[in-house]
Order: structure tokens, then C-alpha cells, then sequence
């Protein structure tokens, strides 16, 4: 398959408000590019993504809607004016390149770390440690015992998120995908493990779901629902803490049920890593299209031939790729014409300025 015709991810789909020429999209890479003092995207970060513009669209590095969001060294914020005037210069850059970008915004909870924060303890859900890493200034170490937030923190943690959706609307994104992947804050609440809250965010998987809806009212009201969408991974697994079993799983079916009442743009969805509890690729999205009403958008080790063949299937309406675009920012031509893709340098991936950033060429280009 090389000509549009035959590659279901070459046609067009519209998500929401958004017009798509292609399903080939560009997924939310950390690229630790941001080595300034105000975490603030720079043309460096305009250059890398206008040349990625021919993806259908581009979901922008996770980034923090606050400083208690702070998790990783180098990552951009959206919480400050400086910020947010540099989110413009990108978002006008991949604009005139013909582009359509969206902003994912998040924050790090109790995977963050008290270098990060200027000595405070990170906030989560409940003061139960992950037992995993975060990687500071002074290289990886272990997470600490959190603060659990109060409800008057959340509530501001909630205005965090509204002002950070404001200010990707002054920034001319096209949109908003709100962070509640893998082991993050949104995805800690969601956790029994992590969660032992009994207040109104915890307990039930119904309250334990309740600050991702209410993050999801709180940014639709700046940008309707038709231009925000939400990033889950229900097979994440990763130490004892996450863990993909059977009653985590029938939690997110109930959670994608109701995620379908909300009209999103999309939902983006990550499928097993190798395969979880005897679930394959195929099997989980077609659980995820079993429970979501609404279009999917598809993640997680994907190839041309596996993307083209499970939209082909009517499991997903378009699908992201993430380190194949890293070397290749023009994955949606090779895939058109059937060329081989480039390796990126793994040793570049979160660090090295322009080498291993914006310095991969075009097919046939030297």
C-alpha cells in the first residue's frame, strides 16, 4: 500500500471541531528541550514542530499548568505570561506551515520530587509513596512520601487548569488534550492504591473518577468540548502500584462509558505494552470501542501496517506515533510512499539542543 487510496490512515477524519487531512498524528513526546530558568519553549520548539506540520495533527509535550505540576527537568510550562507569548511563536510557525497543533496539559503529583518544587514535599491524591523515580537536576532519584491535597487545594489545583487552557487559547492552539496517562496526577487519583482519600475524590471508582471530570468541565468551559480531548493508558503497569488486573480494567470501561456522555473531541487511548492479562492490541481496543461512544485515537508501538489495519477495522478513527516521529518529520510522505524510516538516537531523546531534535532530514534529503 503506497498511494492515499489504499492507506485508511492517509484520508481525512474530522474529531470534534477538528478537520484532519490525515490520521497520522504526532503523540506527546517529552523532549527536555526547555534548559531555562522560566521553562519557557523556544525556537528551538517552534523549529522541531513546524517540521512535523504535515502530521494531522501535532499533541504538543506534556505541559506543567502549574509550578506544584513540576515533575521533570527541561519540560515547557503554559502557566505564565513568558510562556505562553513563546506557545504563540510555535502555534504560529506550525500554522503557517499548514499545521494543526493541540496543547496536552498536566501535572506530576507525587512522581514529582522536592527539588523540583523549591523543598516542598509534591502533592498527590493521598500521602502514599509510588516507589518510583524522578529525575532532578542532580540525575534519578527516588519519589518521596507526598502531601495529600486538601479540597480547598484542589479546588485551586482545578483553577490551575483553567488558566493553563486560557492561556493555550492565547497561545492559538487548536485545542486541548488533557494529561491522564500513565502514572501522573489525574491517573494517581484514579488509583486505589494511590488514592485512599474518603472525601468526595475517593473511595467509589465513581469518586476516585471525579477530579478527571472535573478537570474536563473546568477546560470545556474555555474551549467547548468538541475541541478538547483526554489521554488514558487502562494497561499501564509499572511496579506494584500499577497494575493493569481485572477490577482496575472494569473500572476504566465504566470511566470510558461516562467519558462518552461528554462530547470530547477525542479520546486517545493506550493500548498494552506487549500484552496484559492475555489482552493483545486488537482484543483492548475493541474493549475501548466496546465502552466509548466517540472517536478514538489510537496509541502505543503502532506501525503503517498496524495503524492502517486496525482503522481498517473500525477499532480506532486515527492513530499517534511517537518515537517513529522523532527521526522521520515526515512520516506521513514516507508512509505515502512506502519509504523506510529512519532510527532516532536514543541518547538525544532527552537532551542534546538541536542534535537529535531538529537536525533529521526529509527522505532522499542529505
Amino acid at each position: 500500500m503506497s498511494d492515499t487510496a489504499s492507506q485508511p490512515l492517509l484520508r481525512p477524519v474530522r474529531l470534534g471541531a477538528l478537520d484532519l487531512p490525515n490520521r497520522v498524528l504526532m503523540a506527546p513526546m517529552t523532549r527536555a528541550r526547555a534548559t531555562n530558568a522560566e521553562l519557557v519553549p523556544t525556537a528551538l520548539h517552534a523549529a522541531y514542530y513546524t517540521q512535523r506540520a504535515s502530521a494531522g495533527l501535532i499533541v504538543s509535550e506534556g505541559t506543567w499548568v502549574g509550578p506544584d505540576a513540576v515533575g521533570y527537568i527541561h519540560v515547557p510550562g503554559i502557566w505564565t505570561d513568558a510562556q505562553t507569548a513563546a506557545w504563540a511563536q510555535v502555534t504560529d510557525a506550525v500554522h503557517a506551515a499548514g499545521g494543526r497543533i493541540v496543547s496536552q496539559i498536566g501535572h506530576l503529583g507525587a512522581l514529582s520530587h522536592p527539588d523540583h518544587l523549591g523543598g516542598r514535599l509534591p502533592v498527590a491524591p493521598s500521602a502514599v509513596n509510588p516507589h518510583e523515580m524522578s529525575y532532578t537536576h542532580d540525575g534519578p532519584k527516588e519519589t518521596v512520601t507526598p502531601r495529600a491535597l486538601t479540597g480547598a487545594e484542589i479546588a485551586a489545583t482545578l483553577d490551575d487548569y483553567r488558566r493553563a487552557a486560557e492561556n493555550a487559547r492565547r497561545a492559538g492552539f487548536d485545542g486541548l488534550e488533557i494529561h491522564a496517562q500513565g502514572n501522573h496526577f489525574i491517573a494517581q487519583f484514579l488509583n486505589p492504591r494511590l488514592n485512599r482519600r474518603t472525601d468526595a475524590y475517593g473511595g467509589s471508582a465513581e469518586n476516585r473518577a471525579r477530579l478527571l471530570f472535573d478537570i474536563v468541565d473546568t477546560v470545556t468551559e474555555v474551549w467547548g468540548a468538541d475541541r478538547v480531548g483526554v489521554k488514558l493508558s487502562p494497561y499501564w503497569r509499572n511496579g506494584t502500584t500499577f497494575t493493569a488486573d481485572e477490577e482496575l480494567l472494569a473500572d476504566y470501561d465504566q470511566l470510558l462509558k461516562q467519558l462518552g456522555d461528554c462530547d470530547l473531541a477525542y479520546l486517545h487511548l493506550v493500548g498494552p505494552d506487549g500484552g496484559v492479562g492475555g489482552d493483545d492490541t486488537l482484543t483492548a481496543f475493541g474493549r475501548f470501542r466496546a465502552h466509548y461512544r466517540g472517536s478514538v485515537v489510537a496509541n502505543l508501538g503502532f506501525t503503517r501496517e498496524s495503524g492502517n489495519d486496525l482503522i481498517a477495522r473500525g477499532l480506532a478513527d486515527a492513530v499517534s506515533f511517537g518515537a517513529p516521529y522523532i527521526a522521520n518529520p515526515d512520516l506521513v510522505e514516507r508512509f505515502a510512499q512506502g519509504l523506510p524510516l529512519a532510527e532516532g538516537d536514543r541518547e538525544t531523546y532527552y537532551s542534546g539542543g538541536e542534535r537529535g531534535y531538529t537536525d533529521y532530514p526529509a527522505a532522499g534529503r542529505p
